[in-house]
């Protein structure tokens, strides 16, 4: 395909479904993401002579065109960033839930309306990510949003060859997409049917979009003429998302949540993500095991339960923090070594409820009173960036809103609809992420940048709903423990536990030795012959040069110069 060519000559590398990437390197910085072209965007900015935020923003940017069914203009992000200075941001780019919204929207006669939080217009939230690209920028860039909004919209225009996962997520959504007038116009060809991989998909009204914001600045989508077309859709077909709920947005500095494990620093994002928590509280259990010698089904068997243990803290505790309290004690060593203790080597455990961290009501996070994407950039002059950025549910809430383009996120499925109910993702929630209005639901999004000896070494991060944490956190012990590179830590086969449902997600390729083993030591196997997408760039302090991965079980990009 001519988008191969195109990354091939600009030193993006592709690589099929199950290999495993050989190690590339690059002295003056690096880019991954899922999608060849998003790669070449974020190298060509490099090239250029931007920093690696400008490179990451570009590559976001470009996402939201060539993966549009994972993020884009309509979604949210998280974006951590190491600068060459040492400082550390967290840019909190979550959307919120409209200012009409009510914690009984998604009950009808009594009952909970599971489609009504995923499809449709009460499902969506006041979008972030546009505002979040702008601040980083702003802080921290070399380049303008306009510079880097040109590209994409001329790619936007022309369009591009979709490849298999676009394909394959068409195949699962048209029915849907089909419901709303402007998708079914962009997305779909004339008799309502799905592309397929190899055909050419143009957006000439988003392509308007990328220009319009180009020229009039954020405040054409956030208080302009974008917000007054979805505001008008909104109205016209039952939603209460609202003009006002854009020009009110704005992204949030969070305290950047900073553990150590074996030495090294570990640089997460704060709630509303639960990543960046319950990576550094699996690492904490982790940390009195010596895992780098553990048996392969050993280890396998102590990572699942630790998971198991963590996430189910996630269901009761988490939420955002400006709403409710969230316990710093739940990052605490001493607390994770009493969950650790609970670790029986020969079986799996039973987790009936959530644990008990100290002063869970009086040290906590703020200010109280994910079908997503990641990519990692970095550069070098020392700044790194980790961005996750989403619309949640593949194509969102499947509206398009008439003449923007833009495909909106249906984030308030992460919200808990009703305690004890479960989301797409089958996660379930309590109090501490029950619908508010302008709250910012739950997130599992796990940007991480990892430090050694005050160096960063490691920016991770995936997709893939509450995977995205596990497979972060196994991509780090792959790394720390295991000493792999990135390619090889990325292809390693992969398992997710999540308490609820109390079963194993598993990869095939761990062999049916292993599986067997496991399932008599009573783990409930969910088998999978692949799942998630995890991006990362390393540093190699021996060849003083970086590393690019994607993760080989889907197409993607790595490149770099």
């Amino acid at each position: 395909m001519k988008f191969r060519l195109w990354a091939v000559l600009l030193g993006v590398a592709v690589v099929g479904p199950t290999q495993a990437q050989a190690a590339e390197r690059w002295t003056h910085g690096a880019v991954a993401s899922v999608h060849p072209l998003a790669t070449e965007a974020g190298v060509r900015v490099l090239k250029e002579g931007g920093n690696a935020v400008d490179a990451a923003i570009a590559t976001a940017i470009t996402l939201g065109i060539v993966d549009g069914h994972d993020s884009g203009l309509g979604g949210g992000c998280f974006i951590l960033i190491r600068a060459a200075d040492g400082s550390v941001t967290a840019i909190d780019a979550r959307e919120t839930a409209p200012a009409l919204a009510k914690r009984d929207m998604f009950l009808k006669d009594g009952k909970v309306d599971e489609e009504a939080s995923k499809t449709g217009a009460l499902a969506v939230a006041t979008p972030g990510a546009l505002a979040g690209y702008q601040l980083a920028l702003e802080k921290l860039g070399r380049r303008k949003l306009a510079d880097l909004l040109q590209p994409a919209a001329q790619l936007a225009e022309e369009g591009f060859p979709i490849d298999e996962v676009y394909a394959r997520k068409y195949a699962m959504t048209t029915d849907k997409l089909a419901r709303f007038e402007s998708s079914k116009k962009i997305l779909l060809h004339a008799d309502g049917s799905a592309l397929k991989q190899g055909e050419i998909l143009k957006q000439p009204e988003l392509a308007a979009t990328l220009r319009a914001i180009g020229e009039r600045g954020i405040d054409w989508f956030y208080k302009g003429e974008f917000a007054e077309k979805v505001d008008a859709w909104m109205r016209a077909n039952g939603g209460v998302l609202r003009k006002e709920d854009f020009a009110a947005y704005a992204p949030k500095l969070r305290e950047p949540l900073r553990t150590k494990y074996r030495g090294y620093d570990i640089i997460g994002f704060p709630p509303p993500s639960s990543g960046g928590v319950h990576v550094a509280e699996i690492l904490n259990m982790l940390d009195g095991f010596d895992v780098p010698h553990l048996s392969l089904v050993d280890r396998t068997h102590v990572i699942a339960e630790s998971m198991k243990l963590a996430f189910a803290d996630r269901a009761f505790w988490l939420g955002d923090p400006d709403f409710v309290p969230v316990p710093r004690s739940l990052i605490d060593p001493g607390y994770a070594k009493s969950l650790a203790a609970k670790i029986d080597l020969k079986k799996a455990i039973p987790v009936p409820a959530h644990g008990e961290p100290p002063n869970a009501k009086t040290e906590i996070f703020g200010d109280f009173g994910k079908h997503t994407t990641h990519l990692s950039a970095a550069d070098a002059d020392g700044n790194w960036v980790a961005i996750t950025q989403t619309i949640n549910t593949a194509f969102g809430s499947k509206v398009i809103v008439p003449g923007t383009g833009v495909i909106l996120n249906d984030e308030m499925d992460d919200f808990a609809v009703a305690p004890g109910v479960p989301n797409a993702f089958k996660l379930v929630g309590a109090e501490a992420n029950a619908v508010a209005p302008l709250k910012r639901p739950l997130s599992s999004m796990s940007p991480t940048i990892v430090l050694k000896d005050g160096n960063p070494i490691l920016s991770v991060g995936a997709a893939g709903g509450p995977t995205i944490i596990t497979q972060t956190l196994l991509a780090i012990v792959g790394v720390i423990d295991l000493k792999l590179d990135i390619g090889t830590a990325l292809a390693r086969p992969r398992i997710h536990q999540q308490w609820s449902p109390d079963q194993l997600k598993i990869e095939e390729a761990f062999g049916e030795d292993i599986l067997k083993e496991l399932e008599a030591r009573g783990h409930r196997l969910d088998k999978q012959k692949r799942f998630g997408a995890c991006q990362g760039v390393m540093w190699d302090a021996a060849s003083q040069s970086f590393q690019a991965a994607h993760d080989p079980r889907v197409p993607g990009g790595a490149g770099g110069w």
